[in-house]
């Protein structure tokens, strides 16, 4: 059962390198999309918020199907029908809403990935290494963060933006396939106790956790997502290769992150003083970005890479909620936490749009209108941090 529970988590973490590029290649097609199909920063910004809210919206359902239906049938159809099937739409894009349409589609899709991992990791293996193992499959995942940086740009130089997509769909495809052949579901939860969503809402501990899972990922996400590529095109005059360096050099960030953040609790004892105190040092590079974003290319490229890897805290903080939910309601619980997770950078991604849009004049610097969009990231993170810090410690 253990090989077969391995062989799971690996198709599963191919499947969650997929989820990742697709969150973040916009970045590196703003410009070729802008030129091709006239869709703006702004409308980016939003199609990819309609991403990331359709995928959180999708996390009650997913949470229902990872509990009954199990995470071999939930994830293969999703990620076939929605990621496979939006990306083939987004290849044949010749207007703005049809790039939302497809980044809609594709949320679907790529909704049940990571939670089908971490639901396998929950049900199959030792409480005390979830957050270990559940940054180790954050971590490797993130390279198709990557793979939507530099290599996303040398493709689309080389076949074109609708090509290149297309190939994604059909390994989307065949990924989609593999998951229906070799994820194998746990053993399911056999026991007289009844429950549902509301019971988890009711634990008091959660709600002190939540709001800072609404608003942690969403500056590394936003950034990386999204306006990295306007942001050093618009401030800077960076070219097509020089974003995809910088959006390379966030992706390897926050992965790094990842990874230091996943052992953190063990060796130091406490969940909650680890996660604060990281994105504490994240907000502050929010502020300094905000204050110095100009400066220079570098400067401003180090700081953007230093939010991300502070900002990769979302696999530590599922264990912190995880380590209070009952087994019968795993599915549920991890799926309730992605969803204030994803939702609250597609909330942001569609926040920061109408500021952008507010700010942006003809007889202003670029500057302006972006550091309003940094300032919405600062605010909400110390919000965010302030709730939190009356949680209640526990590891495994």
């Amino acid at each position: 059962m253990e090989i077969a529970m391995r062989a799971t988590l690996i198709i599963l973490t191919f499947a969650y390198v997929l989820s990742q590029f697709y969150r973040a290649f916009l970045a590196v097609l703003a410009a070729p999309l802008q030129a091709d199909i006239g869709a703006t920063a702004a409308q980016l910004s939003a199609a990819s918020g309609y991403w990331f809210l359709t995928f959180a919206l999708m996390q009650l359902p997913v949470g229902w199907a990872l509990d009954t239906l199990g995470p071999r049938r939930t994830n293969a159809a999703l990620l076939a029908l929605g990621a496979g099937g939006g990306a083939l739409v987004f290849a044949a894009a010749t207007e703005p809403w049809h790039i939302s349409a497809a980044m809609t589609m594709i949320g679907i899709g790529c909704s049940s990935v990571l939670m089908a991992a971490y639901y396998v990791i929950a049900r199959s293996f030792l409480a005390a290494a979830f957050a270990t193992m559940a940054a180790f499959i954050l971590g490797i995942g993130s390279v198709g963060n990557i793979g939507a940086a530099f290599p996303l740009t040398l493709l689309v130089d080389v076949l074109g933006w609708r090509l290149s997509i297309v190939i994604i769909a059909l390994i989307t495809l065949a990924i989609a396939a593999l998951c229906y052949v070799i994820v194998k579901d746990p053993p399911k939860v056999v026991t007289d106790e009844k429950g549902s969503l509301l019971d988890l809402l009711r634990m008091r501990a959660i709600w002190l956790i939540l709001p800072l899972v609404l608003v942690s990922y969403a500056p590394s996400a936003g950034l990386r997502g999204l306006w990295v590529g306007p942001y050093f095109t618009d401030v800077f005059g960076a070219s097509t290769a020089q974003v995809g360096t910088v959006t390379t050099l966030m992706a390897l960030a926050m992965i790094a992150g990842t990874f230091c953040y996943g052992p953190l609790d063990r060796l130091l004892g406490t969940r909650k003083w680890v996660i604060f105190t990281g994105n504490l040092i994240g907000g502050l590079l929010c502020f300094a970005l905000y204050l110095y974003g100009d400066a220079g290319f570098w400067s401003t490229a180090a700081l953007m890479a230093g939010i991300g890897f502070f900002g990769a805290s979302f696999p530590i903080l599922v264990a912190h909620g995880r380590s209070f939910f009952p087994d019968h309601l795993m599915g549920r619980g991890v799926t309730l936490i992605n969803l204030f997770g994803i939702g609250g950078v597609g909330i942001m991604q569609n926040v920061t749009a109408r500021v952008f849009d507010a700010k942006i004049t003809q007889s202003q610097a670029p500057i302006v209108s972006y550091n309003a969009v940094i300032l919405v990231f600062c605010v909400t993170l110390l919000l965010g941090l302030i709730i939190y810090i009356f949680s209640q410690d526990r590891t495994d």
